[in-house]
């Protein structure tokens, strides 16, 4: 009797049990059951018959199976089963041909092919146990890493989940950090502003009393200079008519020198009047309240007073006056009449300083004031306001840049300037408007300041 139909029930009992039926495409079960009944009818062909060719038919049969698990990929599973079944199976094949060559020989020597076989039996004895352990431990193995595969899945997406959480709160706290110091700089700006009100309410008082102390000595001076002129002509005209020729002259040239000097005395007084009145305005805080506003009719009305205001005192001056004004700007809450007086006294600089390089140069030179609007952002991401205003004329030296916000700091010749008008529109534009002016300048070639006034 033949074992190898065994082997071969075996080998597909096997190749069932390992091979996953979703990686290869034919139907595994369906073939393992035809399998097993083939192997069934081989077992039972070869009870019932001892033909050599029916068991050589068999073997044949076994054969192709063993071929099949060595070629096709999806059947690797079942090599080293396969393996153990070879020792066996050639000895068996060894042993029936030699029995049907030579039976002589064959029967002096059966225990010699018996104990053959008998080794085949126990080669695949041991070989089973052996793969089987093998299997075993490499299931374990298989389970243990796979154990630590869904670990390290489960770590991976905790780890995932852990800094998606950080990721967040991080945001979140990065949120409240920017919504923490756009309060705080609000609080400052608030602070600054409270302070700068005090510091002109203090101021405007103090100067309020020193003012009303120091108007009416200046009106005495400039009334009673003016009057002593006008008693000067008339004693030219009446009294000095009687007296003699050589006394006449001599009294004429007292009185000559005694009118200059009422005259400078009525001009230093007019001017020390103006300066007070200055720092009256300088110190004084606004009563206006905070308004939307047409800034661009705003800026336009302002030039055009500033440029006839310049004409109305040198009929000679001209300067082209060019504007570029955005058309949909910003709505910006802004005091009319502090703003007015920044862009008056920009634009009177601005005419004044192309008026003197007119002067100076001479020539093809031609004045020009530019003022511009535009949309921004300010500094914090709100929308912003930008008011350009650039001469082409002497332009601001470098030395002195950082002193032009300066009270009473001006480059204007005497008595033509107090030196409070930057210093009054810093303060108009930072303190109580939140917003920045800066210039850029070139010594004889161009001053540009710009504004930038934030949307409340």
């Amino acid at each position: 009797m033949l074992l190898e139909p065994l082997f071969g029930l075996f080998l597909i009992n096997f190749l069932s049990k390992r091979i996953d039926a979703q990686k290869v495409g034919y139907d595994v079960y369906r073939y393992a059951v035809a399998g097993r009944y083939i192997a069934v009818g081989l077992l039972a062909l070869d009870v019932v018959t001892d033909s050599f060719l029916v068991q050589s038919g068999i073997r044949l049969c076994i054969y192709t199976l063993m071929w099949l698990v060595y070629v096709r990929p999806e059947l690797r599973a079942g090599r080293g089963f396969m393996y153990s079944m070879l020792p066996y199976m050639a000895i068996s094949l060894v042993s029936d041909i030699v029995r049907l060559a030579n039976t002589g020989f064959y029967r002096a020597h059966d225990d010699i092919f018996e104990s053959a076989e008998l080794f085949g039996l126990l080669w695949f004895g041991a070989m089973w146990f052996v793969n089987r352990s093998q299997r075993r431990a490499l299931e374990k193995e298989r389970q243990k890493r796979e154990a630590e595969e869904a670990r390290s899945r489960v770590m991976a997406e905790m780890k995932v989940s852990l800094e998606a959480e950080v990721a967040q709160r991080t945001s979140e706290l990065l949120k409240q950090k920017e919504e923490l110091e756009t309060t705080l700089e609000e609080l400052r700006r608030t602070q600054d502003q409270l302070i700068q009100s005090e510091k002109m309410a203090s101021l405007g008082e103090l100067t309020a009393g020193i003012a009303h102390e120091i108007q009416n000595p200046l009106n005495f001076v400039n009334n009673f200079s003016e009057v002593s002129v006008e008693l000067l002509e008339e004693l030219k005209s009446g009294p000095f008519t009687e007296l003699p020729a050589n006394s006449r002259e001599e009294a004429e040239e007292i009185v000559a020198d005694l009118t200059q000097n009422l005259e400078k005395i009525s001009f230093h007084g007019k001017r020390a009047d103006g300066i007070v009145k200055s720092m009256l305005q300088h110190s004084r805080t606004s009563a206006g309240s905070k308004e939307v506003i047409d800034i661009n009719a705003l800026t336009d009305e302002y030039l055009r007073l500033s440029y006839h205001g310049l004409r109305a005192k040198d009929k000679g001056f001209n300067a082209s006056m060019e504007t570029d004004l955005e058309v949909d700007l910003h709505p910006v809450s802004v005091v009319a009449q502090d703003l007015g007086r920044v862009l008056l006294n920009l634009f009177n600089n601005a005419f004044y300083s192309v008026s003197e390089k007119k002067k100076a140069v001479g020539g093809d030179f031609q004045p020009v004031v530019r003022v511009s609007t535009r949309n921004t952002r300010w500094m914090d991401g709100r929308d912003a306001i930008e008011i350009t205003v650039h001469d082409n004329g002497m332009g601001i030296p470098k030395a002195i840049l950082d002193k032009i916000y300066q009270p009473f700091f001006t480059t204007k010749p005497t008595g033509q300037g107090t030196g409070l008008g930057l210093s009054m529109s810093y303060d108009i534009i930072h303190k109580m408007h939140g917003g920045e002016m800066h210039v850029e300048s070139e010594e004889g070639q161009y001053a540009t300041f710009i504004i930038t006034i934030p949307v409340s």
